[in-house]
């Protein structure tokens, strides 16, 4: 079996700024907490608590609000303040639940008490599911009750997890894999009780042996499950570079990868099934990176949604003496995105903080040139594509060459071109924004076509 796969490149980890910290409870004290309703790919969840209505831990704020959709619960006491539109990650105005959090924690009762489990049905691990609010906690957060529910559960062949965090500073996943290796198991059995015919596979990037170890020991004597070592190259842990390494198969865009027979969940993902189905709690809280070269003392958390990224920051020291931060980053260097303040809500899906003493866009901008025909985007390209005549297609406006001959809604937006060319081109914002332009055309399309 390959344990990487086409392409990909070797970007510093950096990851020994955070990885031999260990994961530690951040509560932060009376506060407001801001809780976007669209944490999640679909449509955006719907309050049902207004103003003044007490709130505790574990309580539901909004429910979903479709097929595609999540709840979003409460990660502490207080009192709702508003529902109201306020600044999120995204540097958008975005409707919220913000609630006085009177910094007591109390808990819905039951919350995080063991649940029998004999005589449970599928049915009822996805409506639980369901009901904790639980997204994807390793990518674009798409609502995990829907992926576990594919039209032939009989069909998949691979439960895969993802604990790969090939994302570079990046160490949160590798933490918790090695302090609640049972808890992550716990989930991935409950999943795997949906597909009678599927195997388990954990994958892991072999520059983590302790994650490694620690979940191997979790695996010993369960059934149909196993830890795969995965050569540590970027981006390991995408969706489909997974599926390539461990199913064999490939798949273009347009196809579902539980039309391959798969299903793939991060690793804090199936911890969060685990809480939800085994112990009665629902997704308020999670595991995040704080990191860079500007952070005094970067560590990993575990942090309740809706506390900011200037409290988690705060919590490791603050920025380092005599250091000035050039950019924060919402994530990793290669994925991660640009925040203008941080005074910003954390979501269920974000995974780090990233606060760099030096702004390598900026730099790269001024030593920008023309393409210099080198070929290197296309040798790493982990989807087979070719990126340098993608961006030409994209100058000359030519969308239709983009997308049907060059195949550029294929792009993953993993950064790997923008980090090897020797140009410093901007092709991953180039190819963002152009998936972005021609998503929403077609959206204008198919609403024109409703009228």
């Amino acid at each position: 079996m390959n344990l990487t796969f086409r392409g990909g490149v070797h970007p510093k980890g950096r990851k020994e700024l955070s990885r031999e910290v260990p994961l530690r409870r951040f509560d932060p004290g009376p506060c407001e907490m801001v809780y976007p309703l669209a944490q999640h790919i679909g449509k955006p969840a719907k309050a049902i608590v207004k103003k003044n209505d007490p709130v505790l831990v574990g309580q539901k704020l909004a429910e979903a609000d479709g097929f595609v959709s999540a709840c979003v619960i409460s990660s502490c006491s207080g009192k709702v303040k508003a529902v109201e539109k306020r600044r999120t990650i995204a540097g958008t105005m975005t409707e919220c639940v913000v609630v006085d959090n009177d910094g007591a924690y109390t808990p819905m009762e039951g919350l995080g008490t063991r649940q029998d489990l004999s005589a449970l049905t599928n049915q009822d691990i996805l409506n639980r599911v369901k009901e904790a609010g639980i997204v994807g906690l390793g990518g674009a957060g798409f609502p995990t009750h829907v992926k576990l529910a594919p039209k032939e559960p009989d069909k998949i062949k691979y439960l895969i997890a993802n604990g790969a965090e090939c994302e570079p500073y990046i160490t949160c996943n590798d933490q918790l894999m090695r302090s609640n290796a049972a808890g992550i198991v716990e989930g991935l059995e409950l999943t795997l009780r949906l597909y009678p015919n599927a195997e388990c596979v954990i994958g892991i990037e072999d520059n983590k042996p302790e994650a490694i170890a620690s979940m191997r020991k979790a695996v010993e004597g369960k059934q149909r499950m196993r830890v795969l070592p995965l050569h540590t190259k970027y981006p390991q842990g995408g969706e489909r570079s997974l599926i390539r390494v461990i199913a064999g198969v490939d798949f273009p865009v347009t196809m579902l990868p539980a039309d391959v027979g798969c299903i793939v969940l991060n690793v804090g993902t199936a911890y969060a099934i685990g809480r939800a189905v085994a112990w009665n709690e629902p997704l308020y809280e999670h595991v995040l990176t704080v990191t860079g070269e500007a952070v005094r003392e970067p560590g990993n958390f575990i942090a309740r949604d809706g506390s900011t990224f200037a409290q988690l920051l705060e919590a490791c020291g603050g920025v380092k003496d005599g250091v000035t931060p050039k950019k924060a980053l919402s994530g990793g260097p290669m994925m991660g995105v640009a925040v203008a303040g941080l005074e910003v809500p954390i979501q269920k899906n974000t995974n780090a903080l990233t606060l760099l003493a030096e702004d390598r866009v900026e730099r790269a901008e001024k030593e920008q040139t023309a393409c210099l025909h080198c070929g290197r985007c296309s040798t790493i390209c982990p989807n087979g594509l070719v990126p340098a005549l993608m961006a030409d297609a994209i100058n000359m406006q030519n969308w239709e060459r983009y997308e049907k001959k060059l195949y550029g809604l294929e792009c993953i937006a993993c950064g790997s071109c923008t980090y090897i060319c020797p140009a410093r081109r901007p092709l991953t914002q180039m190819f963002k924004q152009t998936k972005a332009e021609i998503m929403a055309r077609k959206r204008a399309a198919q609403a024109g076509g409703k009228k």
